[in-house]
């Protein structure tokens, strides 16, 4: 879901529709957006599992402060979503405990 008028800021900008995978999918996002925006339009919420526990988390601050929003992207780990822009072709993953899946 994405806001279509703002009452405030009015309409967004539109942007240029990009492909990416997410743990093998191929999915849709705006060119610039956020990461973890991109996936919470698709219907995803969850971007990697705690260490010790295996809990789930997804956005919480939105910001960058936190690390619940962290994935593996481009084979990176750690990657805070919430502020890292779409790009055509990225390769993002589920992150599960503190870095990538071995």
């Amino acid at each position: 879901m994405r806001i279509k008028e703002h009452p405030i800021l009015g309409k967004p900008e539109e942007k240029r529709v990009v492909s990416f995978t997410y743990d093998g999918n191929t999915i849709t996002g705006h060119e610039g957006e956020p990461i973890a925006i991109a996936l919470e339009a698709a219907g995803i919420m969850i971007h990697r599992y705690t260490k010790k526990y295996h809990e789930p988390r997804g956005i919480f601050c939105a910001i960058g402060r936190c690390t619940d929003c962290v994935m593996v992207v481009d084979g990176k780990p750690n990657v805070r979503t919430c502020i890292t822009p779409l790009k055509e072709g990225m390769d993002v993953k589920t992150q599960y405990g503190v870095g990538a899946k071995e």
